[in-house]
């Protein structure tokens, strides 16, 4: 008679209470590192960066057309145009060689240094040059009109970046505005994965009897990559206690270590008998679906998240817990996935008493049911998005409207 060492998971927590427990136990990570420009977009600046300079560093052209002393061109019209000479014609990346004085202009491109004495603009398009030196001004301008002052957009002094400002587009360009050529940021945390199943096996390699390919560690290497991380993926060990305390012991330095497979109820399912020796449980079970055999601890300083063997559950998982984790220990801002309101093209019956993620696609106006089972990949790989489904709700019934959250 075969016996085996079944360990029922008989207690759930939800998934705001699971949230709140992996919110305490995560810091934000204080390590930096100097990146430069060209690298830093989507990172998060770790100390404030402040101008020592002015932008622009001269008064220049916001138009093309002729610099001109504003006076010069009070009274006139269409049909009573004022006649200037002009003097010179500066192209942008050019110091003009002489001022502009009553009675002049100079021709003037765009982004070009406005000449001495001169402090306007008109636009080509109200100007007539003939075959000489003599313009026609058809419009009156105003002192400062189209052109930008010097220090008009930045001014020494001025903080660009704070300590925690996520580095978007346009912050990365308000730096490279005043010539900053690298910064600090916080480092991206490091996530020791390990992929746990004597069963596993890297694509690339013949399949033998009772294998498959390890596809947890390519989805959630993805999900990491995405969300400021760097996975460091480590050998697949065998279904021991010690051979996984053996690999969990290798793990030391980084900041994360995330197990796949091993967290459920089986004889063989480990993940829970080695974190308890090695450190402490904070939490086995959640109320979700798929997901539930989900365990959550720390080895020391070090948060440790055990994620189910299946696809589906797992890369479920990640986007209700890994990403959360990634993102505080970056200093990034919470993921606020995009969503979009559609009726469901189809009755769905839920589990009650747990909050379920289901998978859906986008057709015809519709979110059609995508999902399939926790171990098909393509309930994942199908679909546009999800769902979510409270844990109180049993039933969404067809052409109820549902907001979907895309991937």
């Amino acid at each position: 008679m075969v016996t085996t060492n079944m360990r029922p998971i008989r207690e759930t927590i939800g998934l705001d209470e699971a949230l709140a427990l992996i919110n305490e136990a995560t810091k934000p990570l204080e390590r930096s590192e100097r990146v430069v420009l060209s690298e830093a977009g989507g990172r998060v600046a770790s100390r404030d960066v402040v101008s020592d300079q002015d932008v622009p560093p001269f008064d220049r052209a916001a138009m093309d057309g002729f610099a001109v002393v504003a006076e010069d061109t009070f009274g006139t019209t269409r049909y009573q145009p004022k006649v200037l000479k002009c003097v010179e014609t500066v192209f942008t990346g050019q110091i003009p060689n002489r001022g502009v004085g009553r009675g002049e202009c100079s021709q003037i491109a765009t982004g070009a240094p406005m000449p001495q004495g001169a402090d306007a603009v008109v636009m080509v398009e109200e100007t007539d040059r003939g075959d000489g030196n003599q313009v026609r001004i058809f419009t009156p301008v105003y002192p400062r009109q189209n052109v930008g002052r010097r220090g008009a957009d930045i001014v020494p002094g001025q903080t660009l970046v704070q300590r925690d400002d996520y580095l978007s587009a346009g912050r990365i360009g308000a730096l490279a505005a005043i010539g900053v050529a690298d910064l600090e940021v916080y480092a991206r945390p490091s996530l020791a994965l390990l992929s746990t199943g004597d069963e596993i096996i890297s694509p690339g390699q013949s399949l033998g009897p009772g294998q498959i390919y390890d596809i947890n560690r390519f989805t959630l290497e993805t999900i990491v990559r995405n969300h400021g991380g760097l996975a460091v993926g480590q050998p697949t060990p065998a279904d021991t206690v010690d051979a996984l305390t053996t690999a969990v012991q290798a793990c030391t330095g980084h900041d994360l270590l995330v197990f796949s497979g091993g967290s459920s109820v089986g004889e063989r399912d480990l993940i829970l008998d080695v974190l308890q020796r090695q450190g402490e449980v904070l939490f086995h079970g959640i109320a979700v679906k798929p997901g539930k055999p989900t365990v959550f601890g720390r080895i020391g300083d070090t948060p440790v998240l055990g994620m189910p063997g299946y696809p589906t559950s797992c890369l479920s998982n990640a986007y209700m817990l890994l990403i959360p984790i990634l993102r505080r220990l970056a200093h990034l801002p919470p993921y606020r996935p995009r969503e979009l309101t559609l009726p469901i093209a189809a009755r769905i019956v839920s589990t009650t008493g747990r909050h379920q993620f289901y998978t859906v696609r986008l057709s015809d106006g519709f979110a059609v049911p995508a999902f399939k089972a926790s171990g098909d990949i393509t309930s994942m790989s199908l679909a546009d998005g999800y769902i979510e489904i409270p844990a109180q709700t049993d039933i969404v019934e067809k052409g109820e409207e549902v907001v979907v959250k895309f991937f």
